[in-house]
């Protein structure tokens, strides 16, 4: 007798499978439709098991002794299902007991980047660019708020009316945002950002012409050279993913703390401290903002530290930080353009509560931020680098900027997608010496002004 079956109790004294098919026997057999026999099938399935029992069982072992039970069931109650109906039966009875119902078909697929669900029956995903409605559906509202509650306790977070709005993660990493009634009318919103289990690496994203060869050099040698990097976009153009690639440049020997507010990043060192913020528990306390985690970061001796996204107040910190001895750190914000980074990192600061003179804050800018570079999203979906700027000095009270790699759109293709050329400005910027000082050696034609890629 295997050990989940020892583990199967309130069956009135019996143990195995084929009593507790026998348990069951007869009500499929009114069932009027897939989703009910599912349903009654995987009701039961829950009811019966003592997971108390069965939950010293490794996951690949528990599942497969389920499946044996669940395909029994199915033979037993229903043996007229053919054998697509028979196998999407007993997966999808599994995925409700062990995974995340009926999302676990859109996570199976790779080329789906977004997962936008808004209440039980309207779920959009985003396939290479373009938005589309799913055939996938969730039997309620009570439904869908038992799988976001699945995926949220998994990371030690909650959703309920007192704390409608949660952010959180799959195993995968991929970022989840939910937000319930009463403050989402029609049934319960997630928005799911897909990060696979292996992330982009940077031959990937030069196949994908996000970027050139020589943009990439330039890149790895700034990261090599422990220059301080700022990744500014719009939403959903790429800018964790491209803070994950570019992080693979780090040397293997450095001491890196990470800050997020959902832990996304996947960086390929040994040598990662990952930190989290954690929201307020039920009584309004408890609360771990991404500044105190800064804070506290400063005193863990790190060689650089990468927050996930700036937001507020712990811009300031960071640009402390950069300044003072954490020389290499990078970070990500929400901005169109360079210039508008730089404003808003000013508004970030007055966030802070320091009233400083807005000349002194462009001090601190200038002074810690050695580069930024800037994503977007294009019409169409394609994503790129549309420049990389050096941030150089103060000139009265404006900080001076100076592209060196930029991607210049043409027009829109037949398929409605951007297109356009990467170009070199011609301007040398003037952190090379830093980087001939670190031992980086770039080619002497590196900057010259041409066109590099066309796409």
């Amino acid at each position: 007798m295997s050990r989940l079956q020892r583990g199967l109790s309130g069956l009135n004294g019996a143990a195995t499978p084929s009593r507790l098919i026998g348990t069951i026997g007869g009500a499929a057999q009114n069932a009027k439709s897939f989703e009910e026999l599912k349903r009654l099938i995987h009701g039961k399935l829950v009811d019966k098991l003592d997971l108390s029992r069965v939950s010293d069982l490794d996951g690949e072992t528990l599942r497969r002794e389920i499946r044996l039970v669940v395909e029994r069931l199915c033979d037993t109650e229903n043996p007229l299902l053919n054998r697509m109906e028979r196998e999407r039966l007993i997966d999808e009875v599994l995925d409700e007991t062990f995974g995340f119902g009926p999302l676990e078909v859109l996570l199976k697929d790779p080329t789906i980047s977004d997962i936008l669900i808004n209440g039980p029956n309207k779920i959009y995903v985003e396939r290479r660019g373009k938005m589309e409605k799913s055939d996938v559906r969730f039997r309620d509202n009570d439904h869908l708020l038992q799988i976001i509650d699945r995926i949220v306790s998994k990371v030690g977070r909650r959703v309920d009316e007192t704390s409608p709005m949660v952010d959180a993660r799959l195993p995968d990493g991929s970022r989840v945002n939910a937000i319930i009634s009463p403050l989402s009318l029609d049934g319960a919103s997630v928005s799911i950002r897909r990060f696979g289990a292996n992330p982009l690496k940077l031959e990937d994203l030069l196949n994908y012409k996000a970027f050139t060869p020589e943009m990439a050099m330039l890149m790895e040698a700034c990261i090599k050279a422990r220059l301080n990097i700022l990744i500014s976009g719009g939403t959903g153009c790429g800018k964790t993913t491209l803070l994950n690639t570019l992080s693979s440049f780090i040397p293997s020997d450095e001491r890196i703390v990470t800050i997020e507010d959902a832990a996304e990043l996947q960086l390929q060192q040994d040598h990662v401290v990952r930190l989290e913020t954690r929201p307020p528990n039920i009584e309004g306390k408890g609360a771990v903002n991404t500044r105190d985690l800064v804070r506290n970061a400063l005193r863990m001796r790190p060689e650089r530290i990468i927050i996930g996204e700036c937001r507020g107040g712990e811009s300031l910190d960071m640009l402390q930080a950069m300044n003072t001895g954490h020389a290499g750190s990078m970070t990500t914000l929400h901005a169109n353009t360079p210039r508008d980074a730089q404003a808003r990192l000013e508004t970030m600061i007055m966030m802070a509560g320091m009233e400083l003179p807005i000349k002194a804050m462009r001090q601190q800018i200038a002074s810690a931020v050695d580069v930024i570079i800037q994503a977007n999203r294009l019409q169409g979906g394609p994503r790129k680098i549309t420049s990389i700027t050096e941030v150089m000095n103060m000139e009265q009270d404006m900080i001076i900027m100076q592209d060196i790699f930029r991607f210049k759109q043409v027009g829109i293709d037949q398929n409605g997608r951007a297109f356009g050329q990467f170009e070199a400005t011609g301007v040398r910027p003037s952190f090379v010496n830093r980087l001939e000082q670190a031992g980086i050696k770039l080619p002497s034609n590196l900057f010259q002004e041409r066109v590099l890629l066309r796409d």
